[in-house]
């Protein structure tokens, strides 16, 4: 990824290179990256431990409000977190703090399931990486399906309109996907509530994967390099149901049903009925 010159936020006029506060936030940016702002903060390792996680960000204010602007009004701005832990109240903190400067935080990348989790219930696009290989579903390469996953990321709250969940492994939503809504993710993906938006399960490739939700109704879904749109008109089921790869496709099933019937072939790289298989 190719990134326009950083706007580094130790680079202040007023201040002193010599001056302590601009050493500890050295390792704190932005970025520019197409038409959005990448906000990249330090590691756990490289932030300074003697310094609080609030004073951290009200010095960053200070400084964001006395940077000249080099963005666009209501620019949109992605949080590179890394492997730093925060909660719905420090990423309200550091929302409002964008948000004085003019800026919107869009979209949270972290490799920490609990800000994951607390990003997706205060309503921001997530997209969770592992440590080793972030998580790319747009790519036009097919992963091994033996691939380790990460643990399952739960969250427990609708995902809204304009929000992308993106996971490592399987994620699980007690909750609605509301249209406008995306999950997408390296393992399964489950609904506990109704599934309205758009799903993609074995994103690096794994077609074994499967999508379960209490009520389908999919804007669409997809697993692996397969993809399904709703029929303009499908009966309305009151159970839940299971959409996994068979050969012709993607098929929706009853949940109860599919243990019973489906065994996953791997030399057709789909699931196959039991009988079939014998």
């Amino acid at each position: 990824m190719n990134f326009e010159p950083t706007i580094s936020l130790d680079k202040i006029d007023d201040v002193p290179d010599s001056s302590p506060l601009v050493n500890r936030y050295s390792q704190i940016c932005l970025k520019h990256d197409g038409d959005q702002l990448l906000l990249v903060l330090p590691t756990q390792a490289e932030i300074n431990s003697d310094l609080p996680w609030s004073e951290t960000w009200q010095e960053l204010k200070h400084l964001l409000q006395t940077k000249e602007q080099s963005w666009q009004v209501g620019t949109k701005v992605c949080l590179i977190a890394k492997d730093r832990l925060l909660d719905a109240r420090q990423l309200q903190t550091i929302a409002e703090t964008l948000n004085e400067v003019k800026l919107s935080l869009e979209t949270i990348s972290t490799n920490r399931r609990q800000t994951a989790v607390a990003a997706a219930t205060s309503g921001y696009s997530v997209q969770q990486t592992s440590l080793s290989e972030p998580l790319n579903p747009e790519s036009s390469e097919i992963d091994s399906p033996s691939l380790v996953l990460a643990e399952p990321l739960y969250i427990q709250s609708t995902v809204r309109s304009g929000v992308e969940i993106r996971h490592p492994g399987t994620v699980v939503i007690c909750g609605d996907l509301n249209p406008g809504g995306k999950a997408i993710a390296a393992g399964d993906i489950f609904v506990w509530g109704r599934l309205r938006g758009i799903a993609h399960a074995g994103a690096q490739g794994n077609r074994q994967c499967r999508i379960a939700a209490l009520q389908m109704e999919f804007t669409q879904l997809r697993i692996a390099d397969a993809v399904a749109r709703p029929p303009k008109l499908r009966p309305r089921r009151l159970s839940p149901e299971l959409a996994f790869v068979t050969i012709e496709g993607i098929r929706l099933v009853k949940t109860l049903d599919f243990a019973k019937t489906y065994i996953f072939s791997s030399s057709k790289e789909a699931w196959v009925d039991k009988n079939e298989a014998k």
